[in-house]
């Protein structure tokens, strides 16, 4: 296994089965942040949305999208997949995960599962209390890590 291989999976297993996370989309220059549910299945990160919210129809327009919690920043492309009863790996995490979203949510008709497939990952992490930021280029398998030193 290759040095990107092996902190890739260490950061997904950091990251862990759910979060709550923001995800930023853009449409006709203009940009919107909300709170999202998130599950990471296999380095791929869900969440479910109605076909009449906002940012449905950005994503349908742009499908670049960020993700964003504490330290961590994912950048990647949203794909929509359809309804979300459709995929038993995603309800079986959301649910685990989200149990109330679940529950209230995941089997309405208007709703749409998304798949977000990272290009560009940032974390700030600390070694010795030493910050450090590491990053991961996915396209080039690429890993990088360097201390932060502030001006």
């Amino acid at each position: 296994m290759n040095i990107f291989q092996n902190r890739f999976e260490n950061f997904l297993s950091d990251f862990g089965k759910g979060r709550k996370m923001v995800l930023s989309t853009s449409d006709n220059n203009t940009v919107s942040s909300r709170m999202m549910s998130v599950v990471q299945i296999n380095g791929i990160f869900y969440f479910q949305t109605d076909v009449t919210f906002r940012k449905y129809r950005q994503l349908s327009n742009n499908p670049n999208a960020a993700l964003c919690i504490d330290n961590i920043q994912i950048e990647g492309i949203c794909k929509e997949i359809g309804h979300p009863l459709q995929n038993t790996s995603f309800c079986n995490c959301f649910k685990e995960c989200f149990k109330g979203s679940y529950d209230a949510y995941t089997s309405l008709k208007n709703e749409r599962l998304f798949a977000v497939k990272p290009i560009y990952i940032e974390r700030w992490i600390y070694e010795n209390g030493v910050p450090h930021i590491e990053t991961f280029d996915i396209n080039a398998q690429s890993y990088n890590i360097k201390q932060y030193i502030g001006v």
